[in-house]
């Protein structure tokens, strides 16, 4: 297979050739060294921990929150193609190419913030908020960053991009490297990823490797690659998709009116979500568009639960790699590439980290549902995960909590069916607690085509309520 490129692959540069400066840098979370460009494996050539990107804007004394924040606002209104996208109508805080004829975008971001008045009562709090990531154009938080990763990808010529994914991410790229002419290789764990998800790659033109490992192993096959070929990096690894997922919480505190809630609460797989949203969170603190931090806390399925076991084993001092395994998909990670980066955040803004069962995921998700909004397994560990901060204690009562659904509930329909039907833990051992289920099951009901049955259904339905 043919691999080319028309320009310079080590081309993630800050200079600007139009003589406006530096925009932003590259600069490495554990030696602090701070370099211009960045390899393809976006690892430090000092240390060779992760790189992040610092951004001009960020750090700048004088930046005026309040002309940012009326500008923001007036764009909302706006039909120009940046502005129509929820992630780039917030380009003053973000790496934008020299040209932004460059720019890949299906109109990502703008998702509602659901109030959930069913859940609240269930956990005991006034008000609980989803931010509902699953609205965007792939059905995940994936397009947020996406739209910026692959846009610069486009610009330094690359022909080819690729990803290893557990399903999100792989439709995300997929569906972004078509808009831009682009082709996309995808390397996903054979058998353990959602058809619906892996669908929605085939759709979109990508030549996609089944791999008969985990999603750990088709990420390092996936870092020698890069090493060896002209094919651009869209992992979370790459820092450009970071600051695209950065927009989540610049648009949720825009949607709050800039008062932040007390808890933002995220699920946990390969942790560059949490990272990202921290890394905002501090960025606006630091020039003034938000008054103070929320906490923000990342919660894991037991079985994949390497940040949880890192932070109560090691102190958030070196990652305990697990053997991941849970229904959430999404998150089945047992070597998370962000793990630093969230211990980071999470201190910062003195959150938790915390793991729940599959039971609880499972009830979680269809208590979701039951308020009409629905999302896929791994979103629902955020509802799951407020339960016991509330039991410890850590989320108090009268405090505001935005849970952050990540997928949409077409993710994943064969979990959502077998939950209903009771065959989702069929010949699983599973400790007590499965029978609170059965009351959020709904089985579709099999008939006879008459008046009388379906009248008879009707009542019998009303008498169990």
């Amino acid at each position: 297979m043919p691999l080319s490129v028309t320009s310079d692959r080590n081309s993630n540069a800050a200079s600007r050739p139009d003589g406006a400066g530096v925009s932003y840098w590259f600069r490495c979370i554990g030696c602090q060294a701070v370099t211009a460009t960045a390899a393809q494996d976006f690892r430090c050539a000092q240390c060779g921990n992760l790189l992040e990107i610092n951004l001009a804007s960020c750090t700048t004394t004088g930046v005026n929150s309040g002309a940012l924040k009326k500008s923001w606002r007036e764009r909302r209104s706006s039909n120009h193609p940046l502005d129509l996208s929820g992630v780039w109508r917030y380009r003053e805080l973000l790496p934008v190419p020299v040209s932004k004829e460059h720019i890949i975008t299906l109109r990502e971001g703008n998702t509602p913030v659901y109030e959930l008045p069913r859940c609240a009562r269930r956990t005991g709090l006034p008000r609980l908020f989803a931010k509902h990531q699953g609205m965007n154009p792939t059905g995940s938080f994936k397009d947020a960053g996406m739209t910026v990763a692959a846009s610069f990808a486009k610009e330094a010529g690359y022909r080819w991009v690729a990803c290893a994914s557990t399903g999100n991410t792989s439709a995300s790229m997929a569906a972004y490297a078509a808009r831009a002419g682009m082709r996309s290789l995808v390397l996903v764990p054979e058998g353990k990823i959602s058809w619906s998800k892996l669908s929605q790659a085939l759709d979109y033109g990508a030549l996609t490797c089944q791999l008969r490992t985990d999603f750990d192993g088709c990420l390092r096959l996936l870092q020698e690659l890069v090493r060896r070929a002209p094919v651009y990096q869209l992992n979370s690894i790459n820092p450009f998709r970071l600051e695209g997922q950065k927009t989540l919480a610049l648009e949720l505190l825009e949607q709050f009116d800039w008062a932040p809630p007390d808890h933002i609460i995220v699920p946990g797989g390969n942790l560059g979500n949490s990272s990202a949203i921290g890394k905002a969170l501090q960025e606006m603190l630091d020039i003034g568009l938000i008054p103070r931090l929320p906490k923000l806390s990342v919660i894991q399925a037991e079985g994949a639960n390497a940040l949880v076991r890192t932070v109560r084993e090691a102190g958030g001092e070196r990652l305990v790699q697990v053997q991941a395994e849970t229904r959430a998909t999404a998150i089945r990670i047992g070597n998370p590439a962000s793990w630093e980066k969230a211990v980071r955040v999470v201190r910062a803004t003195g959150g938790a980290v915390d793991d729940v069962s599959e039971i609880a995921i499972a009830q979680a998700k269809a208590e979701i549902g039951a308020e009409g909004i629905g999302c896929e397994p791994a979103s629902a560990v955020t509802l799951a995960g407020l339960k016991k901060l509330v039991h410890q204690g850590f989320v108090k009562p009268d405090e505001t909590v935005v849970l952050v659904l990540t997928g949409n509930l077409l993710k994943d329909p064969d979990f959502t069916m077998e939950f209903h039907r009771g065959e989702l833990f069929a010949g699983e051992n599973h400790p007590a607690g499965s029978d609170s289920l059965t009351p959020l099951r709904h089985p579709p009901v099999v008939l006879d085509a008459t008046l009388e049955a379906l009248i008879g259904t009707l009542e019998q339905t009303e008498k169990i309520g």
